[in-house]
């Protein structure tokens, strides 16, 4: 029985199929004959596939991700050897565009903020919460207007928000378009970050950009934590620079910040975009299929094409 490589956990449905078909083996089981008959490599988002790992699987044939960020790939690597990269796209876009207006929500009408009051019993002796703001009627802008981003103006524009957006390209869209992050910003009350991860857009929202957003603004992020310059952002939130921050991703994760935990302008939550039972169910049909085509010898569905990476 060949094996097959993961370096994640699984969705129990993926688990199950891999191994009634593989031996399943992780990095650090991996003894090298296997490494040199591993094909698969079965991955998420939040997995990592350096050169190093690359280079001790001389047969690698597909990464399948569970997920639409392949950041953590050596794309340069897989791109000159031929190697597959598998994506789940589309099907978490609502999740990830929902919890987008959902952090939004949860920030400037102080959500958290509120239950810790009621469940601390504060509110039993008359402690209240400084008025939040509204939600509705806001500027918005958002970076990265791909899938999930038109998703997430979709979300804005039942709240009646005036959208702008900041892409590489202008888009036959009715919003107000941007060419450059930090006029965007300059322009909104609410900078929502949805763009793709590359190594040309790390710390794209800096310290120009918080700036630009001002004492008002808040930046959401839905996307991944190297977008954000996080030190730059961790000033900014102490010193006032924005009105605050609400993130699901972070740059070193599991790890967030710590200066920024504990702060009533700050929302957290655990990298939960996709996080739903009818998402993950999605994604994991699409792994399946992508790795019963490879065994089969077909066409595998959602093969990134090589021009991409």
């Amino acid at each position: 029985m060949k094996a097959i490589l993961h370096n994640v956990g699984l969705n129990p449905e993926v688990e199950a199929f891999a191994k009634e078909h593989f031996e399943l083996v992780t990095p650090e089981s991996m003894t090298e004959v296997q490494a040199g008959e591993i094909e698969v490599l079965l991955t998420n988002g939040k997995g990592k596939a350096p050169k190093e790992l690359l280079d001790r699987l001389p047969n690698l044939k597909m990464i399948d991700v569970l997920g639409v960020g392949y950041d953590g790939v050596d794309t340069a690597e897989c791109k000159r050897r031929g190697i597959e990269i598998c994506v789940t796209a589309g099907v978490l876009t609502a999740d990830v565009a929902d919890l987008a207006l959902g952090l939004t929500l949860s920030l400037l009408r102080q959500i958290p903020s509120g239950q810790e009051l009621v469940c601390s019993k504060r509110w039993e002796h008359k402690e209240k919460l400084p008025l939040g703001r509204q939600v509705s009627f806001k500027r918005v802008g958002i970076a990265g207007l791909g899938q999930i981003g038109q998703a997430a103006a979709r979300r804005c524009a039942a709240f009646e928000m005036d959208i702008s957006y900041f892409d590489l390209k202008q888009k036959d869209v009715p919003y107000h378009y941007f060419d450059n992050l930090t006029e965007l910003a300059a322009n909104v009350d609410i900078l929502i970050i949805c763009a793709a991860a590359t190594k040309e857009n790390r710390g794209m929202v800096n310290a120009e950009v918080l700036k630009a957003l001002g004492p008002s603004g808040v930046v959401v992020n839905v996307a991944r934590g190297s977008l954000i310059d996080e030190q730059a952002l961790v000033e900014a939130v102490k010193n006032g620079t924005i009105a605050g921050c609400a993130l699901d991703v972070f740059e070193k994760e599991p790890f967030a910040p710590h200066e920024l935990m504990g702060r009533p302008n700050v929302v957290l939550t655990p990298h939960i975009a996709s996080a739903t039972v009818e998402t993950r169910k999605k994604m994991a049909a699409i792994v399946l299929e992508n790795l019963k085509a490879f065994m089969e010898g077909r066409p595998r569905p959602t093969a990134l094409p090589f021009e991409r990476l």
